[in-house]
């Protein structure tokens, strides 16, 4: 695959370069974190993500600025920015663990499942419309939980509850997506 520099320079390729910048920024805030000042600049970091991720896309598909670069580190950015949030969290919630271990069993199946398939010339056409909703509770949970470090255990439960549910969906909702990929190999 040869990438040119306009490839290299989209609007939406950038966006994604900004979110992996994002990523050590919010570890340092959220871990240094001491007074809720800290916590809302932390928050207000994963919100710039999150938009950032959501717009890259729009961009992306309305100006005809998809690229293959871009269907490499869109995917690395979300998916390392959950992982930082995840592991980051997971120092202040008891069940945050829960989560990270569902995160990387999906990203796992999904990823290995892509990579055979793309061996076999056969690849998921995008996110689908389930992970793109997964993702948008993720996002909407932990700003909540790192903004608002001191909710109640079950407030804070109740959160990590609703985003492992449409993980888990989302996980169980892709498996037929890979079988009918896989019964047209």
């Amino acid at each position: 695959m040869k990438i040119t520099t306009k490839e290299i320079f989209t609007i939406p390729n950038i966006l994604s370069y900004i979110r992996l910048i994002l990523i050590p920024v919010f570890i340092y805030y959220y871990l240094t974190a001491t007074e809720p000042l800290d916590y809302y600049i932390a928050a207000i970091i994963i919100l710039v993500s999150g938009l950032t991720d959501l717009f890259d896309g729009l961009i992306a598909r309305k100006f005809n600025q998809i690229t293959e670069l871009g269907k490499t580190v869109d995917p690395v950015a979300d998916k390392l920015t959950q992982a930082a949030i995840l592991f980051c969290l997971v120092i202040r919630y008891q069940y945050m663990w829960i989560l990270v271990v569902l995160l990387v069993v999906k990203e796992l199946f999904m990823g290995i499942n892509g990579l055979i398939l793309l061996k076999k010339g056969r690849k998921l056409d995008g996110a689908m419309w389930f992970g793109k909703v997964s993702t948008a509770v993720f996002y909407a949970a932990t700003f909540i939980l790192i903004a608002f470090p001191e909710l109640s255990p079950e407030a804070s439960g109740v959160l990590m509850t609703v985003t492992g549910g449409f993980l888990a969906l989302s996980f169980l909702l892709y498996i037929p997506e890979f079988i009918k990929l896989y019964k047209h190999v």
